[in-house]
């Protein structure tokens, strides 16, 4: 697992970005729009695609916060270190990185690795993690933003 310093560090690792409502609102669209395909994926019987699909709804979910933070991350190891931090700030609620990571490595396996494992999911789960991301979001103040942003960049 990729830590803090070493994703602050890459191209495409943590970096700051303007803080953006409109991004953040988008990639809760977007997992909102991944239910749905996921319900329809689910009724196909893909393991892969079903795998696939849960991980980026939950990632879009904590994307959402990092948006709204001015935080950016093409490595998918950092972004969750950055929920994590999150976690540890409390920000996010624990637990919600090790489902990340949980879901990445399934995705993984079956994904290409080509395992075909069964994948767990609760519709009404990853509904209540829009929620709270959307809460989590919702409720950042300016002097919240700022605040995460200075500890995590110092």
């Amino acid at each position: 697992m990729a830590s803090l310093e070493w994703c602050k560090n890459q191209k495409d690792g943590l970096q700051l970005a303007e803080p953006s409502e409109n991004i953040a609102e988008d990639y809760l669209q977007n997992a909102e729009e991944s239910l749905r395909v996921l319900q329809r994926v689910m009724e196909n019987g893909s393991r892969i695609w079903t795998a696939t699909v849960k991980y980026y709804i939950e990632y879009f979910c904590v994307s959402a916060v990092l948006a709204r933070l001015g935080i950016s991350s093409e490595i998918h190891d950092c972004t969750i270190e950055a929920v994590e931090f999150l976690e540890d700030q409390d920000v996010i609620d624990e637990g919600v990185s090790t489902r990340l990571k949980k879901s990445k490595e399934l995705r993984i396996e079956n994904q290409y690795n080509l395992k075909n494992r069964p994948v767990d999911v609760d519709i009404d789960e990853l509904r209540e993690l829009m929620l709270d991301m959307k809460e989590v979001k919702d409720n950042l103040t300016k002097r919240k933003v700022n605040e995460i942003r200075s500890k995590l960049f110092s």
